[in-house]
């Protein structure tokens, strides 16, 4: 049996997390949770982890709850806390920036990390591979499109990789309105296929989500950005693609159920990936989806630049290198939280984030100046936004 800590329990990620521990039988040690007291109280009186985590405005209420149902457990208000528990693997589902010091606590002891925060490869990750080299630590992919390369890459030499292919649903605005700048917050949370937070639901609309993937992916696997594609599909049965330097392609369908990846990357990473592209199968255990149907139309289209320009965007910080998908990841985080607010345009997302990258200073990656960075690139967003 495998023991498991969750950071970010009460997220979306997380709860499915916890369907899948629940299905499998695993230990869960610790969770990582913020202010949604009620879903942590449920989830403490059915997993009893030896630890959790909660914000600290809500830290005096929480202790006064959870420990009236299991008197052991420990209440802290750092996520590191519960990352540094001996549990074999560790879910990393904070969202955001947020999600980095303790993904780095984990690698940093050793542990197998099933990454759902995609963040922290895309600001860090170099340096994440320098740490699961120095500790012995390793990492497998969460993420549907991640978990479908991985998934395609097994068995295969990357040097006979010519492309991966990331799909995208092409989000509520693909075929309209022609007119973006009128899209209201209450429009982008729609999501045609997926139930997400609001944040990456606002990504996904912009393709922002679909740029960081693509960084993401640059990083777990190796290959330049030039050789990671994007095409937008609509029914989301294809995750991902694979296209080899003889032609060939290899697809990735399943149903649009996060539970999917998240058991495969729970399940795979006690053997997971020590360097980019090191893939190893995971072990197929039953599960309740083996009666999707696929007999449907499934259409595949070239992403629109033009309409959503924060997918350019991406490719841009990438290339940069440096600190700059650091300042690319800051800014997003400011502009998508003030359109949640209706303090600016749905089109003035992509506006900010344009400028902060064009002033983005070039400095060398390091743990010390991903802070710095970001916090400089949040200064200058709302900067930007409130001239």
């Amino acid at each position: 049996m495998q023991s498991l800590s969750i950071l970010g329990s009460t997220g979306s990620i997380g709860t499915q997390s916890l369907e899948v521990a629940r299905r499998r039988g695993y230990q869960v040690q610790g969770l990582a949770a913020g202010k949604n007291l009620a879903l942590l109280t449920e989830q403490v009186r059915e997993f009893r982890p030896q630890m959790v985590s909660v914000d600290e405005t809500v830290l005096q209420e929480a202790r006064a709850l959870l420990l009236e149902i299991h008197p052991e457990i420990q209440v802290v208000t750092d996520p590191c806390e519960v990352a540094a528990l001996p549990s074999e693997v560790v879910v990393g589902a904070i969202p955001g920036l947020a999600g980095l010091a303790p993904t780095r606590v984990a690698l940093e002891r050793g542990a197998a990390v099933a990454l759902a925060n995609k963040e922290s490869m895309v600001v860090a990750g170099p340096l994440m591979w320098e740490l699961v080299q120095q500790s012995g630590g390793r990492i497998t992919p969460v993420d549907s499109e991640h978990s479908a390369l991985y998934q395609c890459l097994v068995g295969e030499k990357l040097s006979e990789v010519h492309e991966l292919i990331i799909t995208a649903s092409g989000g509520p605005f693909r075929t309209g309105p022609e007119d973006l700048s009128t899209v209201t917050p209450q429009m982008a949370l729609k999501h045609p296929t997926w139930a997400m937070g609001a944040k990456v639901t606002i990504d996904s609309s912009t393709l922002m989500n679909k740029g960081l993937e693509v960084l993401e992916a640059h990083y777990l696997y190796g290959l330049s950005l030039d050789r990671v594609g994007v095409l937008v599909h609509p029914q989301s049965v294809i995750h991902a693609l694979v296209r080899f330097q003889d032609g060939n392609l290899k697809a990735h369908l399943g149903p649009p159920n996060m539970e999917l990846p998240i058991q495969y990357g729970i399940d795979g990473a006690p053997n997971g990936m020590q360097f980019a592209g090191d893939v190893h199968a995971a072990p197929r255990h039953p599960a309740p989806f083996t009666d999707y149907p696929l007999a449907r139309t499934l259409e595949l289209f070239e992403p629109d630049h033009q309409r959503f320009p924060c997918l350019g965007l991406a490719y841009g910080a990438g290339r940069a290198g440096g600190v700059a998908p650091v300042a690319l990841n800051a800014a997003d985080e400011i502009a998508v939280e003030a359109f949640l607010q209706d303090r600016i345009r749905y089109t003035d997302i992509a506006r900010v984030i344009e400028q902060v990258l064009q002033e983005c200073p070039s400095h060398t990656l390091s743990w010390d100046s991903i802070f710095e960075a970001d916090l400089w690139a949040r200064t200058r967003a709302k900067e930007i936004l409130w001239a």
